[in-house]
């Protein structure tokens, strides 16, 4: 018999009658069907976690970078004329300018804060105060994000804005007027007075973080000043650049044009710990869903001992009709091969659909459970959505089709290996 070139015709001829059993091989026929279905769950779990994984991750890190500085800016502690000491910054329209001039800089902001108590009526609750310009504080994505604030943010210079929680804590809304106390007021013979100034609230913003809408408040720069005793002066500057998830390489550029006695924080270092966490949770993510994929496809081993069993006549008579060894092994390959490559499919689509309707499906969840199965006011973010990249479907695709291939090699090994004399020695 003429050698033919592997995988030709008639192996996939044959592979596919196997797989299409008879009535009277229904087992084999249900083996196929659990196999295929295994392997479509197991892989569209698999993709589901990770597109709920990259939608999470970069839902955190876009609140931080949208509502945050990319960078801060400080001056070191140094002893003033009084012997007191400070670290404002007393020329920080020339330090904002440099830092601005930085390529990769899109924009520095002078900052004023300071921590005081927000009273209204009967309601107190603490607040964390940044006096900022105007312009700058129009910068911001996440702040003025017209779709989740409230109010006029052109009448920002006439007052302040504070976030949607602090808001319902204090039981205020746009128009209503806000007392900010503060320890550090005005410094007498007899000690320092608290400083307790109205303001009218103009706006109202959802930064998508329960631990900044709870606390944050912006006042202009020049109120804030005057305020907290900051004439002249700013405590940080802070810095957005094009790229940040490369801040680090333009620390270098930011501290010298900072000049002597700065120093940078960055936002990686403030969040470090919390997304060190989420990369540890995501690699045992991803180890305990290729365990699942790995239990679907040993089902295809169940399926393909079946069909060697009971297919051992054929294959006995194959083998004596010319068929090689490899011959009868990559129709057996083909046979669990197809079941891993069809299920593989299926769980793409399958999941897939459910990422991008994940959000979608989320409310559903909650409307038939009627409660808040996401409750943003105790986790890092409001909303958990799903981002499905090709790169995460690459990775379950991936999986998926080696170890189905992987698993098929042995029973289709074995089958290669029957003898046709033992396979006919009964018929």
């Amino acid at each position: 018999m003429a050698s033919t070139a592997p995988f030709a015709r008639y192996e996939w001829l044959i592979a596919w009658r196997y797989l299409r059993a008879r009535r009277a091989e229904g087992g084999v026929s249900v083996m196929t069907w659990i196999s295929l279905i295994g392997i479509t769950l197991a892989v569209a779990a698999l993709i589901i976690t990770l597109a709920v994984r990259t939608g999470f991750r970069t839902e955190f890190v876009d609140t931080i970078l949208g509502a945050n500085a990319h960078v801060t800016v400080y001056e070191e502690t140094r002893q003033t004329e009084t012997g007191g000491f400070t670290r404002t910054i007393p020329d920080y329209d020339a330090m904002t300018e440099r830092l601005r001039a930085v390529p990769g800089v899109t924009r520095a902001a002078p900052l004023v804060r300071g921590q005081v108590m927000a009273n209204a009526r009967d309601m107190n609750a603490a607040a964390d105060v940044y006096g900022i310009r105007p312009e700058d504080l129009a910068g911001l994505p996440r702040i003025v994000d017209p779709e989740t604030s409230i109010g006029d943010l052109s009448r920002f210079p006439d007052g302040i804005a504070i976030g949607s929680e602090l808001a319902r804590d204090l039981g205020v809304g746009v128009g209503d007027v806000v007392r900010l106390i503060s320890p550090n007021g005005v410094k007498t013979a007899f000690g320092t007075s608290p400083r307790i100034s109205n303001y009218e609230v103009v706006y109202v913003f959802s930064a998508g973080r329960a631990d900044i809408d709870r606390i944050r408040v912006y006042m202009p720069l020049a109120e804030a000043q005057t305020y907290f005793n900051r004439d002249g002066v700013a405590d940080q500057i802070e810095v957005m650049v094009a790229d940040p998830d490369h801040v680090d390489a333009l620390g270098p550029a930011l501290l010298a044009a900072a000049g002597e006695g700065s120093y940078l924080w960055t936002w990686k270092q403030s969040a470090g710990a919390f997304l060190d966490a989420l990369a540890v949770e995501d690699n045992v993510m991803f180890v305990l869903m290729s365990v699942l994929v790995l239990i679907a496809a040993m089902n295809i081993i169940s399926g393909l001992v079946m069909l060697v069993k009971n297919k051992g006549r054929d294959i006995g008579i194959l083998r004596t009709m010319g068929l090689t060894e490899g011959a009868v092994m990559r129709v057996f390959f083909l046979c669990g091969g197809l079941v891993g490559l069809l299920g593989t499919l299926f769980g793409v689509i399958l999941g897939s659909l459910f990422a991008i309707y994940f959000e979608d499906i989320m409310a559903l969840v909650n409307s038939a459970s009627g409660g808040n199965v996401w409750d943003g006011s105790v986790r890092p973010t409001y909303r958990l959505p799903a981002e499905l990249s090709f790169a995460d479907v690459g990775k379950a695709v991936g999986l998926s089709l080696f170890l189905s291939f992987f698993v098929t090699l042995f029973p289709a090994r074995r089958a290669a290996r029957l003898n046709p004399v033992e396979a006919l020695r009964y018929e």
